[in-house]
């Protein structure tokens, strides 16, 4: 929490929710991940320059001095920031630090990029759909048919409950703006260079392994989170499927953490996630997560955008119960 109480820190991670809730991603040009982006992209043609050969162990090395610099200059350029703001006026200090949590946070953003593709699924327009779709999966999407698109882009906002909303608001509980924003930094790390083909097997073996282990717990939190949320949502039948889909799918996922959150919204909801998808031409069979009790519906992506505020908003009312027993 750096130089910040408990309950100064919470009352600044709510507020970063509700900042969240209201502005979204804006992506202005000062907008912390964009700066980190492009200095990944900058770094890693200094670390991996165009034309020069490297062994696997040199790729991982060059990727372990990639992670380490982003996570660390990021944690400590955000740390600088909030504490020069807040000798110059704490209420600057809690204004700047209110506003980089919310920039870790993209509950808005995500639900803004769902909505891209259910409205024109609604108006019946494929085309559309499919070009949304692809906005936010690496997967080919030209000849998705209607209920691929729904499927990504549940499957999209079920993983990103974590990446999106659950892991940043951890790490702000535990160390504020500047830790929050280190997480952000690796996990824009592993949306860049993460990859496990060719380019980037070794190169971003570190990025990947390093976003893993930050995901980990909060991983876990949203899948009870996200069960509960069910029961909220659509019954307690729901919730019960939901928490049943963890236990039985989740460790068919290839990632450590993925498969908790895709796994609960696909019991929750009664359908199944994963199977075929097309990667660059390629045909690859996903784990299937889940129970096909129906079939999927446009539907179902309003379904997921809920489950995904109603998550953020268990976490909001947990943290103004917390600071009234700290206060």
């Amino acid at each position: 929490m750096l130089f910040y109480s408990l309950p100064e820190i919470l009352l600044l991670t709510a507020a970063a929710i509700i900042i969240d809730w209201i502005i979204g991603d804006p992506k202005w040009p000062t907008h912390p991940v964009i700066w980190i982006g492009k200095f990944i992209r900058l770094l890693e043609k200094r670390l991996r320059p165009d034309g020069v050969e490297m062994s696997s162990s040199k790729l991982r090395a060059q990727g372990v001095i990639l992670t380490s610099i982003v996570t660390l200059l990021s944690f400590v350029m955000i740390g600088l920031i909030t504490i020069l703001a807040a000798w110059i006026h704490p209420w600057l200090g809690y204004a700047f630090t209110a506003w980089y949590i919310s920039t870790t946070m993209a509950v808005k953003g995500l639900k803004d990029a769902a909505m891209l593709v259910y409205r024109p699924l609604m108006a019946g327009n494929l085309d559309d759909a499919r070009k949304y779709t692809g906005y936010i999966v690496s997967r080919d999407t030209a000849t998705m048919e209607e209920k691929d698109t729904v499927r990504a882009t549940v499957e999209t906002v079920a993983e990103n409950t974590v990446d999106a909303f659950v892991s940043p608001f951890v790490f702000a509980l535990l160390g504020g703006a500047p830790l929050a924003m280190l997480y952000r930094a690796a996990n824009t790390l592993d949306s860049m260079v993460g990859y496990r083909n060719e380019q980037y097997l070794y190169f971003g073996w570190a990025s990947a392994r390093f976003d893993d282990v930050l995901n980990y717990i909060p991983a876990r939190l949203a899948g009870l989170l996200l069960a509960l949320s069910s029961v909220l949502c659509l019954g307690f039948r729901a919730g019960l499927r939901s928490i049943k889909a963890i236990v039985q799918f989740a460790n068919l996922h290839p990632s450590p953490n993925s498969g908790i959150p895709e796994s609960a919204v696909a019991g929750a909801l009664g359908i199944e996630l994963g199977g075929r998808n097309v990667y660059f031409g390629i045909a690859s069979e996903r784990a299937r997560l889940g129970w096909p009790l129906r079939e999927l519906r446009a539907q179902d992506i309003i379904i997921s955008v809920r489950l995904l505020y109603l998550v953020s908003m268990l976490l909001l009312a947990g943290v103004f119960i917390l600071w009234l027993f700290v206060s």
